[in-house]
């Protein structure tokens, strides 16, 4: 049973399709969005992350600016690629083939066999574009695991988690078209963190991207020791063990809504789970997590990779 990947790949991004592919799902293909950078620096990472560890599925460009309004990327963050390191970055690689992310898509869910489960690790700009011109195929979606959103508070802004802030009219557009969302939020992820001392068995596993893996998760983690924080959440990766081990999670069912308007609350989503409200419900958010055996797959996952 394969399961399609919308991302904007940064090193969390690319941390958890290994997580994926490490427990033997097979990935159907993959859609390229902008978030971390503008849509070009994120061919460049795919690029770059499919010839530093032999991905062999396919990747499709998608889409390069948000439903309406101003590109917002996380590069002020992340720095100009949207994935920084210490040291060694993704290597240099040939563009890859030219291939269209919705057409790809509808091809994808147009093929009737087994469930359609998509992970989605960035904005969802992909996504809300098949809703709008195939609802058909958007409807065929039997699971959409999304990283994204904030229960109680943002990161990009005190409001608004970046993924949702980035284009919050896609996240509507999901929403009002009844796609079985699961967000795997902010809160939920900051449970799950990589400090220092998780770098060096990476570093020490002695395969040919031990370094490259090393650099790039120490790059990570400096993001928050330089804002005075001693671990960084491991974002992306917590919604990929949602997938791979789907007991480490616990769900909520709820009714999400984001906001659209306001520049202090634009992006912002809001979970109401009171049961009470059962009726209007909607979504799931994951409310619990393992937190020691989310982290041991995601750092397993690197180690092993980092072994090869």
């Amino acid at each position: 049973m394969g399961i399609w990947i919308d991302t904007d790949m940064g090193f969390d991004d690319i941390a958890a399709i290994l997580v994926v592919k490490s427990h033997g799902l097979q990935i159907d293909g993959i859609s390229l969005v902008f978030g971390n950078a503008p849509l070009e620096q994120v061919q460049r990472n795919a690029a770059g992350a499919a010839s530093a560890f032999a991905w062999d599925f396919p990747i499709h460009a998608g889409r390069q600016r948000p439903v309406l309004g101003k590109i917002e990327t996380a590069q002020i963050i992340l720095g100009e690629t949207g994935i920084p390191t210490v040291g060694v970055g993704l290597p240099d690689a040939a563009e890859l083939p030219h291939s269209d992310a919705f057409a790809a898509l509808c091809r994808w869910l147009e093929d009737g066999k087994g469930e359609k489960r998509i992970l989605a690790l960035g904005p969802l700009t992909n996504i809300a574009a098949l809703c709008l011109a195939r609802p058909d195929l958007a409807a065929r979606i039997t699971e959409l695991t999304w990283m994204g959103g904030g229960v109680t508070a943002g990161n990009h802004t005190a409001s608004a988690e970046f993924n949702a802030f980035a284009d919050p009219d896609a996240l509507a557009i999901v929403i009002a078209h009844d796609l079985p969302l699961r967000m795997v939020d902010l809160d939920l992820c900051r449970n799950v963190t990589a400090c220092m001392s998780d770098v060096t068995p990476v570093r020490a596993a002695g395969g040919k991207n031990a370094g490259l893996l090393a650099d790039m998760l120490e790059g990570f983690i400096t993001i928050a020791t330089s804002r005075g924080r001693n671990a960084m959440a491991l974002y992306d990766p917590c919604a990929a063990v949602a997938l791979v081990a789907p007991d480490c999670i616990g769900w909520k069912k709820a009714r999400i809504d984001v906001e659209l308007h306001g520049g202090l609350t634009r992006g912002r989503t809001v979970v109401e789970a009171r049961a009470a409200h059962a009726a209007r419900f909607n979504a799931e958010f994951a409310e619990t997590v393992d937190t020691p055996r989310a982290k041991a797959i995601i750092l397993a996952t690197l180690r092993l990779e980092a072994s090869r």
